[in-house]
């Protein structure tokens, strides 16, 4: 296995490459979680892998509760499938609570005003109701709840941890929140084990090939965890080292052939680069001098060319139009330029919109 390679596979397993999918729901459950803190950038990255999937489509699929948003694994939005809501939380929620405890004792909250809160929130969605984070800061306030500045927004982070409460369907642009058990049926309960290794196994299976230590870092999970999970699911994955590293994968993300001069205008946070800690095999990083701000490809929407970071891109979005400003670091060829060309186009039609230019 060489870079070239490996990131080809990756195209082929998160479902880049061939496009498997057909639904949001599909995209989702496959690779376990999105990470989703910019929520248009997340609905194109779920989109792109679901075939002629709209913008539209998705938002469709979010209020009506096929796809969920909420605090999971990391300290971030995730986009996650109903059915797996809960055991992730189960699995990964203590390590996100871990990873805020400063901010919890900065900020003077503690387990004791964390069950109050959850309780007045519980009481205050009951019946269905959905409510912005602003219409719950009242309503913790009205039980004596200082629910000011960052006080709330880790109020509602513990609640969702907790699995009281997970997203609504949105209010115009506004996000609302639902309770979790009147959202989502009850789905079958996993022990931790059993979270374990489906956490590893889907991991693998959607993001292979990748390291232990890349799937600590999208998982949050420790160490120990990681090396747990892996013993558990090693014989149903393949394994090849390069470079002293060894890397796991299922056979399934083997294409059957390269996805060469393939181009994807990959939003900022995709999982083909947010799902690794490494990036080499996707990223020059001697092409830090031309991104903006954080010299991080992480934080960029980005030109994916033959599996590998090639440029950066915006869009200015018109009544009727999207404007795309593109940057790729070094000149392009005509079959690469009309393979963007044919990107640039697909995202004109997921948003609903002509391409304005380009």
């Amino acid at each position: 296995m060489t870079l070239s390679i490996l990131s080809h596979q990756r195209l082929h397993s998160q479902g880049l490459a061939g496009t498997p999918f057909t639904d949001a729901g599909q995209v989702v459950r496959w690779l376990g979680a999105v990470q989703s803190q910019d929520y248009a950038a997340a609905k194109w990255a779920v989109g792109q892998r679901a075939g002629t999937l709209t913008d539209a489509a998705i938002e469709q699929s979010f209020a009506a509760g096929a796809i969920l948003r909420t605090h999971v694994m990391r300290p971030t939005w995730h986009f996650v499938a109903p059915a797996d809501i809960r055991w992730l939380l189960a699995l990964t929620a203590p390590r996100v609570h871990a990873a805020n405890a400063y901010h919890y004792r900065s900020l003077e909250l503690d387990r004791a005003l964390f069950d109050r809160s959850n309780a007045t929130i519980s009481k205050t969605l009951q019946g269905g109701c959905q409510l912005t984070r602003l219409e719950l800061a009242s309503a913790l306030r009205g039980a004596g709840i200082d629910a000011s500045d960052l006080r709330l927004v880790y109020l509602i982070v513990s609640a969702e941890l907790d699995g009281v409460i997970c997203s609504g369907a949105r209010r115009g642009k506004q996000f609302t929140y639902a309770l979790l058990d009147e959202r989502v049926p009850a789905a079958k309960t996993l022990t931790r084990d059993e979270a374990l290794a489906e956490l590893t196994r889907r991991y693998f299976t959607s993001h292979g090939p990748a390291t232990a230590a890349d799937y600590m870092w999208w998982s949050g999970l420790t160490r120990l965890d990681v090396q747990t999970g892996l013993e558990m699911v090693k014989g149903e994955l393949e394994q090849e080292t390069l470079d002293g590293n060894t890397y796991w994968f299922a056979a399934s993300a083997l294409p059957a052939q390269s996805a060469s001069h393939a181009v994807y205008l990959l939003p900022n946070y995709d999982e083909f680069v947010v799902g690794y800690t490494d990036r080499s095999a996707i990223y020059d990083a001697s092409y830090a001098v031309n991104l903006d701000g954080r010299r991080n490809p992480l934080f960029q929407h980005t030109l994916l060319i033959d599996g590998r970071i090639a440029g950066t891109w915006r869009r200015t979005l018109k009544k009727n139009s999207v404007v795309l400003d593109l940057n790729p670091f070094t000149p392009l060829s005509d079959s690469i330029e009309l393979a963007l060309s044919k990107a640039t186009h697909r995202y004109a039609d997921f948003l609903g919109l002509t391409l304005g230019g380009i």
